[in-house]
């Protein structure tokens, strides 16, 4: 696959079992929200965080539309304050972070607050862009695989897997040890 994300297939390609409770940070109108909760199969829970109310809402309409409501619960969080999700402390089975950390500088603190909330062998899944093929840097902040990685398993991450996933983004998956 090439180009842009298609969410289903990127989906296919992570650990996700039924009844996983999976957080999805910086989910906005809920890009990969729908395709997890359909991966889930009604057995699980996704709990889309977003700092913007709106994308919430355009989300939970979304997701009724495409009869995945009942899987998904919404919460406004701001993900790069200590305890921003507001998610008791390892409470859910994998945390997704795509196309966010190139927009923020506070890369640390939402790091920091995946891992507060992760259970023990739960999984991280880094979803960004390349810096080389992202359109626009002009206040963004992109950070390349290899210094993610680093930064990640400073934190004590294990390392999974490096799924291709398109020539636009990486994607990088750890388990909490």
């Amino acid at each position: 696959m090439s180009g842009l994300l298609n969410p289903n297939e990127v989906v296919k390609k992570l650990p996700v079992i039924p009844s996983m409770v999976i957080a999805d940070f910086g989910a906005g109108s809920g890009f990969f929200s729908i395709a997890l909760a359909k991966a889930l199969n009604n057995n699980g829970k996704v709990i889309a965080l977003d700092i913007w109310p709106k994308a919430l809402e355009a989300l939970q309409t979304r997701a009724k539309i495409e009869k995945v409501w009942p899987v998904i619960e919404t919460k406004i969080a701001d993900l790069e304050k200590p305890n921003g999700s507001k998610l008791t402390s390892e409470s859910v089975n994998m945390v997704l972070i795509s196309n966010m950390l190139f927009q923020t500088e506070n890369k640390i603190n939402i790091l920091k607050e995946a891992k507060r909330i992760l259970q023990k062998d739960g999984f991280l899944v880094i979803i960004d862009w390349d810096p080389q093929k992202l359109p626009n840097k002009e206040n963004l902040f992109p950070i390349d695989k290899n210094k993610i990685n680093k930064t990640i398993l400073d934190m004590g991450f294990k390392f999974k897997e490096d799924i291709f996933i398109s020539d636009t983004h990486y994607c990088l998956i750890y388990i909490k040890n």
